[in-house]
């Protein structure tokens, strides 16, 4: 698989994620946003900036209870919620935050 933008190829894998993390942008997170029906407000760019936050401090993509707990500890506890999380990045908040912030599936989301 791969995603156009701008003349360039970026690659994905069978999952749609990026397969080279250093092709990531704000265009191809646009793009890979669009892909799930999703339309980046300021709300969803604070989560995918704190994503990929987490993912220089653990060189991880979060799993769902670590998401929530880091946004917690990070920007409160009205963010720090599964439901906000939900309504942001539906189906699958970490799966799909991740996905569009460029950073690998988390281990364990199906």
């Amino acid at each position: 698989m791969q995603l156009n933008i701008d003349g360039r190829a970026i690659a994905l894998d069978k999952d749609g994620y990026l397969i080279n993390l250093n092709d990531w942008d704000k265009e191809v997170a646009k793009a890979l946003a669009a892909q799930e029906n999703i339309s980046l407000t300021p709300e969803h760019w604070e989560i995918i900036n704190l994503l990929q936050e987490f993912y220089r401090e653990f060189e991880l993509s979060p799993a769902m209870r670590a998401f929530v707990k880091y946004t917690e500890k990070k920007l409160g506890p009205e963010k720090g919620k599964s439901i906000y999380l939900l309504q942001l990045f539906p189906p699958s908040p970490a799966r799909i935050a991740s996905k569009i912030a460029g950073l690998p599936r988390p281990t364990n989301c199906l």
